[in-house]
């Protein structure tokens, strides 16, 4: 699978966010808000392709949700984890290429939660930034070749900007 790299946005990716949500609740309950984020919740943005969810917690610990998240079958990434927020990811197979999903469990309203919320909630409604963030995202393709430290500090001004103007 090769990850970075710039597509299109697809209106499919609203619906592997439903199913992939529907899994989750069933995982963890219904005391967890789950929302879609990251480049496939933006019309329009495009990305790598990857279905970004967030899901917060509340009464449910980080580590039992991370357990009940393991057991359904998400693969933990400590090394892209820290302690407000724990990483998971699920590879399907979609047209002869893996659907890739990427699960970031935090606590529900906190920093974390936040920032990914803020974030698209003001690319939802600024159309014009969602045309930049494009372009940025494609340089960062180009000049990153695969790099993916490189990928995230080409958008890193561009993102905290943005967080500034939201938090």
């Amino acid at each position: 699978m090769q990850k970075y790299v710039f597509r299109k946005y697809n209106s499919a990716y609203r619906t592997f966010f439903t199913s992939e949500r529907k899994k989750i609740a069933k995982a963890l309950g219904s005391r967890v808000k789950i929302a879609h984020v990251g480049s496939t919740a933006i019309p329009d943005l495009g990305g790598k392709g990857i279905v970004d969810i967030v899901v917060g917690v509340s009464k449910l610990k980080l580590v039992e949700a991370k357990e009940k998240l393991e057991k359904a079958g998400y693969e933990f990434r400590e090394k892209a984890s820290y302690p407000d927020r724990l990483f998971f990811r699920i590879d399907y197979p979609y047209k002869n290429r893996k659907r890739r999903i990427h699960i970031h469990l935090t606590k529900f309203n906190g920093p974390d939660w936040k920032e990914m919320i803020g974030f698209r909630d003001y690319l939802l409604q600024h159309q014009e930034v969602v045309e930049q963030y494009v372009n940025i995202k494609k340089e960062g393709v180009k000049k990153a070749l695969g790099d993916g430290e490189k990928y995230r500090k080409h958008k890193e001004k561009f993102i905290e900007n943005i967080l500034k103007k939201v938090l």
